[in-house]
């Protein structure tokens, strides 16, 4: 499948603009300043391109090196998930216990 072609944002291109009028010589027609203005567009968003790829994997080895150092420490990431979801489903049942017999002492206290 081919990715689609996303239009650069409209800053890219008034920045790509004002570049491309600031760096115009005497002389210079429209459409060569406009190949200019196009060739800025894509430096731009090549530029953008790397540094969220630089992101990334800088988002990735964070992420990594926090859960080499929770396993160093014995602590795995998941146990703290895995208790609070345990000590969350303790509650129902004690709770449907207690209704349940709330409920039986007030028939009881009916009749």
């Amino acid at each position: 499948m081919k990715k689609q072609q996303q239009s650069p944002s409209a800053e890219t291109i008034a920045t790509a603009q004002k570049v491309a009028a600031g760096i115009k010589k005497p002389g210079q027609t429209k459409e060569q300043t406009k190949l200019i203005e196009q060739g800025i567009q894509k430096g731009i968003e090549q530029f953008k391109k790397a540094q969220k790829a630089k992101s990334r994997d800088a988002n990735k080895a964070k992420k990594k090196q926090q859960k080499l150092k929770a396993e160093a420490a014995g602590v795995d990431i998941n146990q703290d998930a895995l208790i609070a979801k345990q000590a969350n489903n303790t509650i129902l049942p004690w709770a449907l216990l207690l209704i349940s017999w709330l409920g039986f002492a007030g028939y009881l206290a009916l009749q």
